[in-house]
């Protein structure tokens, strides 16, 4: 399409045309100074897949449309990479960033009881993103990892991480209305201004965050699972012939124990709550692992969520 980046462009150019692409090369590990360097050498300079990166660029470009995109030539691996970059840039420096000049630019006095209720909404609103985040890095993240490198079966994901990014992103929105709408301005206060421009950055760059993730990398994690599936190892049994039974191997006790250790619970409580002994409750644990191949409590969650055993939402994250 003439409207597309194109591996031939000079990335200078590219980012001239508009300045969200800088974040995106930098969530690459792509520094300054490329000179006059068409996208495709300075993603071999590197070390980027030149593919991926033209994907999410032009997926940005175009409007970051709410549809999953075609992935057929995009890298799961370099998406995850990407994923984790931005992680980082939003937990280690948008969101608080954001909070230290929320800080200087509101009164904090003891009088001012809205602006502590503002400030405490906020820090609530991080926490969410914290946990969701943390959540995606050590589950879903961790499973797409061992999907790679073929150390694991594949499974359905369905929409694990779409489910919770409405309300990530209606938050923002939220605290916008808060100060438009309540927050006492006694006189022009250009810092405020400021900071909810900035909060208006960055729900576009959250939302932004949440289609790719939506749509580029969960469709092209479930065509790495496609590909996973139908792959024959040595001893000659396909993977979708283990995963499309692995449900129907566990008892409705195994079941109970699976949904328990999706909530967090340790093995006493696990026992405390179903009236088993510890020894039982182990044993039964050690029969789950053997049959789905699944060994992490991060992977018996998903396992439980895919299979609708419990819902995201009563998982401890």
């Amino acid at each position: 399409m003439e409207n597309h980046y194109k591996r031939a462009d000079k990335l200078s150019c590219v980012l001239a045309n508009d300045y969200r692409l800088l974040q995106i090369m930098s969530r690459f590990g792509i520094s300054l100074g490329f000179g006059e360097k068409t996208i495709a050498e300075v993603c071999s300079q590197y070390n980027v897949d030149t593919e991926t990166f033209l994907a999410i660029i032009n997926y940005v470009k175009n409007g970051a449309e709410n549809k999953p995109q075609n992935v057929i030539s995009v890298n799961a691996a370099f998406v995850l990479s990407y994923l984790k970059r931005s992680h980082s840039y939003f937990l280690e420096y948008l969101l608080p960033s954001i909070r230290f000049h929320l800080l200087d630019a509101i009164d904090c006095s003891v009088q001012n009881e809205i602006a502590f209720l503002v400030l405490k909404f906020y820090d609530e609103y991080v926490e969410e993103i914290r946990k969701h985040m943390e959540f995606e890095e050590s589950s879903i993240f961790i499973y797409v990892e061992k999907l790679i490198n073929g150390s694991i079966i594949a499974i359905e994901k369905n929409q694990l991480l779409s489910r919770h990014h409405e309300a990530i992103e209606s938050k923002l929105k939220e605290l916008k209305n808060l100060f438009m709408q309540y927050y006492p301005q006694k006189e022009n206060n250009e810092k405020l201004n400021a900071v909810i421009i900035s909060i208006y950055q960055a729900e576009e760059e959250l939302s932004i965050h949440c289609m790719i993730e939506d749509n580029i990398f969960l469709p092209s994690v479930r065509r790495l699972e496609h590909l996973t599936q139908t792959r024959v190892p040595a001893n000659g049994i396909g993977h979708s012939s283990v995963s499309a039974t692995s449900e129907v191997l566990l008892s409705e006790r195994e079941k109970e124990i699976v949904v328990c250790v999706a909530k967090g619970l340790s093995n006493k409580e696990i026992a405390d709550a179903l009236f088993l002994s510890v020894n039982t409750v182990t044993t039964h644990r050690r029969n789950i692992a053997k049959k789905l191949r699944i060994h992490s409590p991060a992977g018996i969650t998903i396992y439980a969520i895919v299979n609708k055993l419990i819902a995201l939402e009563e998982v401890n994250i």
